[in-house]
């Protein structure tokens, strides 16, 4: 059965008709892993390490998520999505006394690090005349400096399941935690101090919560009907970079999940960035186990060798989280259709190759579609190759070369997000040259930030012009033939738009830019 559901009304926010469609948006990258705390299966935008510290806890042995993280900010990563993931983690349990009953609370965020507390008092309630009621608040205390970090208050809630304003329903609202079950008997008892009406004081867990044991692969692919793991990025309009970071310490992010991860992206028009595997350590070895595990997609990008800290250990580590930022700072500084490597783009100072490269061996790792790692200017190494993992496909050969490809998606994406009004409107010849208008301007500034190879490209929209019966079922179709500036040919595509998406596909018998003005 296939996991696509229905859940229900959905709001999506589109561009206004006629607008501007912007030549330069901030990359975004997207990571699913471990983390302390945090929402599970919720996409949360941090724009700093600090902000992941803050919301997932900090850098964790048990997990390589962190120092990801950190890797992506140091190199120039400005947006970054994280889906949490756990397998078997559960959250702090609190119980209240009720009159020889308890009322039982969970924590939503599980981990053994979230700690939550509740306290219970009558204010503003008629103890005599109302002896269901109650007043509820819950807080969210920093394990590390006892602050409180989030706090909620639920008033006159009641303890009775078929009451308005029963606290389990009430609770569903709640981002800290939930009602249990066996439901209370009775009402919970004030958490007062020392037995006084005033002075309230809070009741901590009475069970810890745990962190769960090592992600499978499965707990990161998770499910599009549930909406978990990697599929918990359909609530995000766009991102442009995944990255699953190794799902635990000395372990390698398995098969399954690179697979369903590239599948994903090449849905949502995103690339995802591939570790290389740690027993490879030599480029043959690379090579080889490539072809094995079958990576031979566009939408896919991979480098060798791991990196070394140095003056520190010989333990060779990912490197992918660096490589997310180091695309997005390329993107904002020179344009997806440049090479990666540019000045300016190196790792860190104190990040080496593991394994020394000979011209052969770049150039071997090049022709199997991994970009290589190698020592550059001023102590730091950079990434060289600027190839995808689409090698060996006569299908994906334009799309071999990283700029090529990147530059496809981001164009894809911006004329399908800008010209989505156009579903909407009457089909007619006039829309035809407003969708055309729109995206020939596009184009013109692209062209003027040297995106282009040279001034001649296609645009254009069927929408009223072929006097097709099924128009509106057909939607808005828009050619686009055009040469990158990294590319020696012309590329061709054709978006779909109808209201409930977009499809990118090739277009067959496009016309030669050769003829354009």
């Amino acid at each position: 059965m296939s996991d696509a559901v229905d859940h229900g009304i959905t709001v999506t926010e589109i561009a206004a008709m006629d607008q501007p469609i912007d030549v330069s948006p901030e990359t975004t990258a997207a990571f699913v892993g471990r983390a302390l705390r945090g929402p599970l299966n919720t996409p949360v935008l941090v724009t700093n390490f600090g902000e992941f510290r803050r919301r997932f806890g900090d850098v964790w042995s048990r997990s390589s998520l962190g120092p990801a993280v950190r890797q992506f900010f140091e190199h120039g990563g400005k947006q970054l999505y994280i889906v949490r993931v756990a397998n078997n983690a559960r959250g702090a349990m609190i119980c209240l006394p009720a009159s020889g009953s308890a009322l039982v609370l969970r924590a939503v965020e599980p981990g053994s690090s979230e700690f939550i507390r509740a306290a219970v008092d009558y204010d503003g309630i008629d103890e005599e005349a109302d002896a269901s009621h109650f007043n509820l608040t819950l807080q969210r205390v920093n394990p590390g400096t006892g602050l409180v970090e989030d706090q909620e208050l639920f008033r006159k809630v009641s303890y009775e399941e078929d009451a308005a304003k029963f606290v389990g329903d009430v609770l569903l609202t709640s981002t800290l935690a939930r009602l249990e079950k066996p439901l209370p008997m009775h009402r919970p008892e004030p958490t007062v101090d020392g037995g006084g009406r005033f002075g309230s004081t809070y009741v901590d867990h009475a069970q810890a919560g745990t962190d769960g044991t090592e992600l499978s692969d499965y707990d990161l692919i998770g499910s599009r009907k549930s909406r978990s793991g990697l599929f918990a990025l359909e609530q995000v309009p766009n991102f442009d970079i995944l990255y699953l970071p190794p799902p635990g310490k000395g372990t390698d992010t398995g098969p399954a999940a690179i697979l369903a991860a590239e599948l994903y992206c090449r849905e949502r028009r995103a690339m995802l960035v591939v570790d290389p595997r740690a027993e490879w350590e030599t480029p043959r070895q690379a090579v080889r186990g490539t072809r094995e595990l079958g990576y031979a997609s566009p939408n896919m990008l991979s480098y060798f060798p791991r990196i070394v800290q140095r003056r520190s250990d010989d333990i060779a580590r990912p490197v992918g989280g660096a490589i997310a930022g180091l695309l997005c700072k390329q993107d904002r500084t020179y344009g997806p259709w440049q090479e990666l490597d540019q000045q300016g783009l190196g790792l860190q100072r104190h990040l080496d190759p593991a394994v020394e490269l000979d011209d052969a061996d770049r150039r071997l790792l090049n022709r199997a579609g991994l970009n290589v790692i190698i020592d550059g200017t001023a102590g730091r190494c950079r990434v060289a190759g600027s190839v995808t993992m689409g090698r060996g496909s006569e299908g994906h050969r334009k799309f071999a070369k990283l700029p090529v490809r990147r530059m496809c998606l981001q164009i894809a994406s911006a004329v399908s997000a800008a010209t989505q009004w156009a579903v909407f409107e009457p089909s007619d010849k006039n829309l035809a040259r407003r969708v055309r208008a729109q995206v020939l301007t596009y184009f013109y500034c692209l062209n003027d930030l040297g995106a282009f190879a040279h001034d001649r490209f296609v645009v254009e929209c069927d929408s009223g012009v072929s006097d097709r019966v099924d128009s509106n079922e057909h939607g808005v179709a828009i050619l686009l033939v055009f040469q990158p500036a990294a590319c020696d040919e012309s590329v061709s595509m054709t978006l779909h738009l109808t209201a409930t998406g977009c499809r990118v596909g090739s277009a067959a018998f496009a016309p030669s830019v050769e003829d354009c003005a």
